[in-house]
């Protein structure tokens, strides 16, 4: 897991912002989450709570960011979770893919995809745009187009590099129970982690450290009825 912000943006107005939402969101530690944070997002070993979508507050919390969308609106943005304007206050919403804010969450994790760095929260995937300086809401990594009325054959998903295929007809909560762990034991047998810079070693170990973490994570998830390429 990562905890960063990126250096071009970490002024003393998003340092206060951060810090605040880091605070706030530490409740999953504390004995559970307030009145409406009832979502727990455990993928990839996130483990954090937010607010179910949905769900309205009569207030929006202090440290936010006013985001417009990429078709128009305003959204709010506070911590990984998006509210917008509703009849009976400020609505909970999935995060508008297109949309850029300043800062990632405070509580992100690190997921690459094809070599590529996700950073992911409370099921939203961000990138960095070199172009606005910012961070980019983004699809799914793998998901079928947006707007498609049939429903493809279940694609290959990806860990880095290594391509996997649920040949048991695994749901999607088995898929990702399945990866983490798989991820955790090869990660311990290589002493690789993907989700970190150069997996956490030396550039001149990252080679071959990767090469052992994909031949263990395949052999784990072969074990699990998998077919890993």
């Amino acid at each position: 897991m990562s905890h960063r912000i990126t250096a071009a943006l970490a002024t003393g107005l998003l340092g206060v912002l951060c810090l605040g939402v880091a605070q706030a969101q530490h409740w999953d530690r504390r004995g559970g989450p307030p009145p409406g944070w009832n979502h727990m997002d455990g993928r990839f070993g996130h483990n954090h709570y937010y607010p179910e979508r949905g769900y309205y507050f009569h207030d929006l919390p202090r440290e936010r960011v006013i985001v417009g969308g990429p078709r128009g609106g305003r959204y709010w943005y506070s911590g990984g979770v998006w509210y917008s304007s509703g009849p009976r206050g400020f609505v909970v919403i999935g995060a508008p893919v297109g949309a850029y804010v300043p800062v990632l969450p405070p509580y992100y994790t690190t997921v690459y995809f094809g070599g590529v760095p996700y950073y992911y929260a409370n099921d939203t995937y961000y990138t960095w745009s070199s172009i606005n300086s910012q961070y980019e809401v983004v699809d799914a990594p793998g998901d079928p187009g947006v707007g498609s009325t049939e429903a493809p054959p279940p694609p290959p998903s990806q860990n880095g590099d290594v391509f996997v295929y649920p040949k048991n007809g695994q749901s999607e909560e088995q898929q990702s129970q399945d990866k983490y762990e798989c991820h955790k034991w090869a990660q311990g047998e290589s002493g690789f982690d993907p989700t970190q810079p150069n997996g956490g070693v030396s550039p001149s170990e990252a080679g071959s450290k990767r090469a052992a973490y994909q031949r263990a994570i395949g052999a784990c998830l072969e074990g699990r009825g998998y077919s890993v390429k």
